[in-house]
């Protein structure tokens, strides 16, 4: 099953794959927001962040599937992204099933001076709502808690394919055939 997971991730389909997902959910967002008028709040933002470092994971394995650097940043980004997004959605729907007064987010991004990205795309990155109220279910299910199951698909699927990088084959082993 390794060998299977290694040669998927050294095809371009595969990082195409994992880019148009990521940026099918970002564009999924944006009607959200600008469709269906749904206010996003931080936790929304930093989520959205997260899909785009998942998508530019996408962009660098697709740039040369069969590098294995180039494999080995774009699963290291997508990870990142990937664990990152997953952890603030795990606090977003804890703040959304268990409301308090003392658990609260901020109201203005906390992105580093130097990556204003809230400025340089308010379009995308500027919190309007409130970070305990769900706007929007499917089946039951809300946005945060689909995005809690999309984000641990995520790293579960970047989880075994970086394994496959690393883990030899059985025919790699063997000095005499």
């Amino acid at each position: 099953m390794l060998a299977l997971c290694k040669g998927f991730s050294e095809k371009r389909s595969s990082w195409l794959l994992l880019a148009l997902s990521s940026l099918a959910l970002e564009l999924t967002a944006l009607y959200f927001q600008y469709g269906m008028g749904l206010q996003p709040c931080v936790l929304c933002v930093y989520e959205r962040l997260a899909m785009s470092g998942l998508f530019f994971a996408g962009i660098i394995g697709l740039i040369a599937p069969r590098s294995l650097i180039l494999r080995l940043i774009a699963l290291a980004l997508g990870l990142f992204s990937g664990i990152k997004g997953l952890m603030i959605s795990i606090r977003h729907l804890d703040l959304q099933m268990n409301p308090a007064p003392w658990k609260q987010c901020e109201f203005i991004p906390n992105f580093p001076e130097t990556l204003p990205f809230h400025q340089w795309l308010p379009s995308l990155f500027n919190p309007t709502g409130s970070c305990d109220n769900s706007q929007w279910s499917l089946f039951g299910i809300t946005m945060v808690q689909w995005l809690v199951f999309i984000f641990a698909v995520y790293v579960i699927v970047l989880v075994v394919i970086l394994i496959a990088q690393i883990k030899r084959s059985r025919r790699q082993r063997r000095l005499f055939n």
